[in-house]
């Protein structure tokens, strides 16, 4: 009984986690709109939510000390690799196909699992992870403008494979006696990644003024400001909370297929906020995403914890304005 509660309550929190991380999108191409370039909307998140959290740093700073190796690991792969792989790899091919090929960090996940820790994989979670890249390749319409540009996708299999490092960093220590508490591991990577990130970014070349105006969402004025706090308190700082956690009480091959609904909710949010057209495969494409995530998340089993830790970011879009056609998906995002 108290397994099941458990397992209920990581995929609520699971459930959490993609909303808040899909959501992170539909507030920031409004502010990509408005002029601010797509990096430096991520180098703020980061940034801010790193700050956020920097209290919590200063009361787990143990960690530094007894855990290096994990806080690296999550800001390094999470949180910057991520999103220097995907801004890469959609400089080179179509959003859609970025993201298409992120969102292969579940199956990738579920090889780790199999053959680099040899623990069983059940048969539910490798149908839930077919079935989940199949809807999503519905939902970003991968099959619209298809350019193969063969460093394009080596750049998004790095950020699939940073993702990978998310869910297995996350599920360290589920059952040791040492375990790191993963508000520590969360505001640490993220103040690792924010370093990193202002290195790519260089925001000292930003415009700081927009912050002070409106972006337009839809036919709504909304005030920088709030779109910025809604990115960095919802979309980053809630949303590595919950997703860590929910690893923690599920397993991460499950966490990694209903992740895939970020990219569902994301184009949902963009249709009713946004009022970006929804195609008819999109919209079967996410209730395949949804019945995949289901199937795993039914029968897979709570796993050991494995020998290493830490969390993952969604990339925020490199790009505003383009045609659903592209496959052109505002998400939370992973980017990364």
């Amino acid at each position: 009984m108290q397994a099941s509660q458990g397992k209920s309550a990581g995929l609520g929190l699971a459930l959490g986690s993609a909303v808040a991380f899909g959501g992170s999108g539909v507030a920031a191409k409004p502010l990509i709109e408005a002029g601010l370039d797509p990096l430096h909307v991520v180098w703020l998140r980061v940034a801010g939510a790193a700050l956020v959290m920097a209290p919590v740093a200063w009361r787990h700073r143990g960690l530094l000390r007894r855990r290096p190796a994990l806080l690296a690991g999550f800001g390094l792969l999470a949180v910057a690799g991520v999103q220097t792989c995907y801004f890469a790899a959609i400089s080179r091919i179509p959003v859609g196909v970025a993201l298409l090929i992120e969102y292969l960090a579940p199956a990738l996940l579920l090889g780790w699992v199999r053959f680099v820790q040899r623990r069983p994989v059940t048969r539910a979670a490798a149908a839930g992870v077919v079935l989940a890249v199949a809807g999503l390749a519905c939902v970003v319409e991968v099959w619209a403008g298809l350019t193969f540009d063969l460093l394009g996708l080596l750049l998004a299999l790095g950020a699939a494979c940073c993702q990978v490092g998310y869910f297995v960093l996350s599920d360290q220590g589920g059952d040791s006696d040492d375990v790191p508490d993963p508000l520590g591991v969360i505001a640490y990577g993220l103040l690792i990644g924010a370093a990193v990130l202002t290195v790519v970014a260089r925001p000292w070349g930003m415009d700081w003024s927009l912050l002070a105006g409106a972006a337009d969402m839809g036919a709504t004025q909304v005030p920088a400001a709030l779109l910025l706090g809604w990115i960095v308190l919802i979309a980053t700082v809630l949303a590595y909370v919950t997703g860590v956690v929910s690893v923690r009480r599920l397993s991460p091959q499950v966490a990694g297929v209903v992740a895939c609904l970020e990219a569902v909710i994301a184009t949902v949010l963009a249709w009713v906020l946004l009022r970006e057209h929804l195609s008819a495969p999109q919209i079967i494409g996410g209730a395949v995403v949804l019945v995949g995530a289901l199937i795993a998340q039914s029968q897979a089993p709570r796993a050991p914890s494995g020998p290493v830790a830490a969390g993952g970011l969604e990339p925020v879009p490199a790009t505003a304005g383009e045609d659903r056609a592209t496959g052109d998906v505002f998400r939370g995002d992973r980017a990364p």
